[in-house]
């Protein structure tokens, strides 16, 4: 990948995030900075309360950094308004969480269609009835999140996350909620669909092993991102 030719689908700059904890101030972040193009991966490792969670919020534009920019594919978060990181999101960006966040009331074919008809897609019943049946689970469509297995719920927040064909992907510990076994078929198929469809990933794990999968690792220590490509 040459960055000279090809814009950053995420860029930040010496991110910082300092917050108030019985009045005297708490670092979270102190110095993050990350560049991702399009198609490579980065792992984003710590121990439990370093601040992994707090630092994809804020690549994500979910939180507002105490200093630092954020850039997604070209445009500076803090020059956009709430509406427009939201359509930002809507339009490019995919997540994948511990918990799936899966709609209990909808089933797994109304939870793949919900990005799709929310960017008003005429066809998001059929492109999310194809992307269930990428993952393995064209005969659960009309299944509700309480009828499926922990690894069945993931494989249903994958499809979800990547029927839009997102340019950048967050995954929160994706793998944090299930058994061995169903943690490598699923981590097996984000891989998958992360390299057929060419999206950026940032991954944030605990799994060293996992971690290795990636481009690069950069680890969370002291509110400090270290690390470097491979």
């Amino acid at each position: 990948m040459n960055p000279i030719e090809t814009q950053a689908v995420l860029a930040a700059s010496e991110l910082a995030k300092q917050v108030h904890f019985h009045g005297e101030p708490l670092n979270i972040l102190r110095s993050a900075t990350l560049t991702l193009y399009p198609g490579e991966s980065v792992a984003i490792v710590g121990a439990s309360g370093s601040g992994k969670s707090t630092l994809l919020s804020l690549l994500a534009g979910l939180d507002h950094p105490s200093g630092g920019e954020v850039s997604l594919f070209g445009q500076a978060l803090s020059g956009l308004s709430e509406d427009a990181r939201a359509l930002l999101r809507r339009d490019k960006v995919g997540f994948v969480f511990q918990n799936f966040q899966l709609m209990p009331q909808l089933t797994a074919l109304e939870n793949v269609m919900l990005p799709l008809e929310l960017a008003g897609r005429a066809d998001a019943r059929e492109a999310a009835r194809q992307m269930l049946d990428r993952v393995g689970l064209s005969h659960r469509l009309g299944h509700y999140p309480r009828h499926l297995s922990g690894g069945e719920q993931q494989r249903v927040a994958l499809a979800r996350a990547f029927v839009i064909h997102p340019g950048l992907l967050f995954a929160d510990e994706p793998t944090g909620n299930l058994d061995p076994h169903s943690g490598r078929q699923i981590i097996d198929l984000l891989f998958q669909l992360n390299a057929e469809q060419g999206t950026a990933l940032v991954l944030v794990t605990h799994d060293t092993e996992l971690a290795s999968r990636c481009d690069a690792i950069y680890r969370l220590v002291e509110g400090k991102l270290n690390g470097a490509r491979s």
